[in-house]
This record gives structure tokens, sequence and C-alpha cells, in this order.
């Protein structure tokens, strides 16, 4: 029976690998722990009151005036289907 000899009687803090493989959990903790404080110190932004009426009224103002929209979708058309713009650019 043959016995397996260790090179050094170092401690294990000593060696690199090991701090490597404590690093990714000890980062894990450091990050949710300033999570934590960043979610407990700062208050979360509350909604306005009539959040439903303005949403109404921004889109009557749309359906009123479909013009309004009219870059974004000719844009949003042109990507999907390459068709080249109705209109030139100035």
């Amino acid at each position: 029976m043959t016995k397996i000899q260790t090179d050094s009687a170092d401690p294990w803090w000593k060696f690199g690998h090991v701090w490597m493989v404590l690093a990714g959990p000890a980062i894990v903790v450091v990050a949710s722990l300033v999570t934590l404080y960043l979610a407990v110190t700062h208050a979360d932004p509350v909604l306005d009151e009539d959040y439903y009426r303005k949403g109404l009224q921004i889109n009557q103002t749309l359906a009123e005036n479909p013009s309004s929209l009219a870059p974004a979708l000719q844009g949003r058309n042109h990507a999907a289907t390459g068709a080249p713009p109705l209109h030139k650019a100035p």
C-alpha cells in the first residue's frame, strides 16, 4: 500500500483556487445586501391618483389625431417589410 504525500503543509486559505471558488458566492451575498439596502432606503414611486383617466385621455387624443403616429408606424413597417419609406427626408 502506498501513501499519498502532500508537497506542502500550508493551510487551506493560502491556496488561490479556494478563494476563486469562494469569491462567487461572496459576491452574490454582497450584491444581495446592497440590493436590500437600496430597497429599504428608497421609496417606491407612487402612481397618480388619476392614472386611469389620464391614460384614457391619451388614447382619445391619439384616436382623434392618428397622423401623430404616422412616423412611428412607417418606421416600424419599413423595418419589418423592407419597403421604401413613403416620405423622403428633407
